[in-house]
């Protein structure tokens, strides 16, 4: 992203250049997948820590040291209570991310931003606490009440602040710390492994709190979105002076007019939950609910949350798992990266299709490897542990790529602004619950299906893949007020667009 190049964007006239003022709010911004990404690498980190699992989950301590012979390699972990350690951030998350519409659409972005940051901090100075299982609980209760703040609010002011040329690239800036916080984390968890005393799990859980401080301050200075104050001042004046800092430029009449027009629309909405059901939102609503299904139903976050508990179960040890976890994390943030410098040229859908396509062959490999190599007991030979480890690489490349960032890419940018936040709302709370189902179920669901797990979640990627083939828009360099374009021109979804057209224009 060039600071100081001028853009034109064609479909909504808009002028303007990547100022270094968006940049930064971006960059502070984006802090809200910092959060996110470290939970996910310290949750799954901690859990494969002995000192860890034998002072709060003392029967999955006891079933992991016990004979090789007697407990299946696919069911040492198995443990409701284990899950429900990682799992119960998503069921606070949903919820908060419910309530945060209501705030930021009648607050602004950037006050769910700052309550996202306050929680998440207070989560994680209870978390770094802890002395029972119940305050653990309590304290991953409120990092997804952070969360849900976070991710509800921060996808929004991206892409409202992003000029529609770069705003894949900008939006994509949320995956690239989710994926940086995975990596931080899985680092900080291999270090504190190697304390002896066994307390190193209380560090990684309190760092937690670096991050959250970030962006509790970043919520106090975050300059608000034009689209926000419009929708809630209606103060023209001051919209058109944030736009012409955020723009660079004095010209972006053009802009401004198509977001007041937005803006009054927005205001005929009272209900915003009930208007989404209506048949002229539903291709925003079947998106809003199918893109975060099919981002969890991958099983990208059982392999990260549990990547170093993976690991174990065919043969690494416990220092080798972590640093194996290090690695896929790497990888995943650097084909982040790449999505984030490509995705405005080579478009959403292709991307999505591209990944797909790569995480279905990884899939069918590992759990083919896993089928014909690892038993029940035992493990891999180092060859085959490396080469699962290195196709579970490539997966994460392929997500990393594709449905990891794009997953949030694409519902933040669909909607139109009477329905905004509602419709974020939804797909953080589908994203939420299914990642606390899928979580949830996935050790049991390793002890049972063995293998076959990865034939399980490579056949959704299957169905999902031939989803974006078939029903996704190409929605690159669109202006975010103008999205009803794509929607109007495409094979199935012209149908329902064409309802709200006749509607708009007979006023009804």
């Amino acid at each position: 992203m060039a600071v100081g190049m001028s853009i034109t964007n064609e479909p909504g006239n808009y002028n303007g250049r990547m100022t270094p003022f968006v940049v930064l709010s971006c960059m502070m911004a984006a802090m809200g997948g910092l959060i996110f990404g470290y939970d996910i690498g310290i949750s799954g980190g901690v859990t494969s820590m002995e000192p860890f699992l034998k002072r709060f989950f003392h029967d999955v301590y006891t079933k992991m040291k016990e004979d090789s012979a007697e407990v299946s390699n696919y069911c040492k972990f198995d443990s409701q209570l284990l899950t429900l350690f990682t799992s119960s951030l998503y069921v606070s998350g949903l919820f908060a991310s419910l309530l945060a519409s209501s705030v930021t659409r009648a607050c602004g972005r950037t006050p769910s931003i700052l309550i996202g940051g306050v929680a998440f901090l207070a989560g994680a100075a209870l978390g770094g606490a802890a002395i029972n299982v119940y305050m653990l609980i309590l304290a991953r209760v409120l990092l997804g009440i952070g969360i849900g703040f976070a991710n509800q609010a921060v996808p929004l002011y991206l892409s409202e602040m992003a000029p529609a040329k770069y705003r894949g690239g900008i939006n994509i800036s949320f995956q690239m710390c989710v994926g940086s916080g995975v990596l931080i984390a899985n680092l900080i968890n291999y270090g504190t492994e190697k304390i002896r005393e066994g307390w190193g799990w209380r560090i990684s859980l309190g760092l937690a709190a670096v991050p959250a401080a970030m962006l509790t301050l970043g919520g106090i200075f975050l300059p608000e979105t034009a689209n926000s104050l419009i929708q809630r001042c209606n103060d023209h004046d001051r919209a058109k002076r944030r736009l012409q800092r955020v723009r660079g430029t004095d010209d972006v009449q053009a802009e401004l007019d198509d977001l007041v027009a937005a803006s009054e629309a927005s205001r005929t909405i009272k209900r915003p939950f009930k208007n989404i059901l209506q048949r002229r939102y539903r291709p925003q609503l079947v998106m809003s609910i199918a893109i975060p299904f099919f981002q969890q139903v991958t099983g990208i976050n059982v392999i990260a949350s549990y990547a170093p508990v993976l690991f174990r179960t065919i043969g690494l040890g416990e220092s080798a798992s972590l640093m194996s976890a290090v690695v896929t994390g790497a990888v995943g943030l650097f084909t982040t990266f790449v999505s984030m410098l490509i995705v405005d040229k080579l478009g959403r859908r292709r991307v999505l299709i591209i990944g797909g396509i790569l995480m279905f062959l990884t899939q069918m490999t590992v759990g083919g490897v896993m089928a014909a190599k690892l038993g029940n007991h035992g493990g891999l030979t180092k060859g085959w542990a490396i080469s699962v480890l290195l196709l579970i690489c490539i997966y994460d490349a392929g997500f990393g790529f594709s449905w990891g960032p794009l997953g949030w890419l694409i519902p933040s940018e669909i909607f139109p602004l009477e329905i905004r936040s509602a419709g974020q709302s939804i797909t953080v709370a589908v994203n939420f619950f299914f990642t606390f189902l899928v979580g949830q179920t996935f050790l049991a669901m390793l002890c049972h299906f063995k293998y076959g797990i990865f034939f399980f979640y490579g056949g959704w990627v299957a169905v999902m893949t031939t989803f974006a083939y078939f029903l996704l828009p190409e929605t690159k360099n669109m202006p975010i007020e103008k999205m009803d374009i794509v929607w109007r021109d495409h094979w199935f979804w012209k149908k329902f667009a064409e309802v709200k057209y006749y509607d708009e224009e007979y006023n009804i």
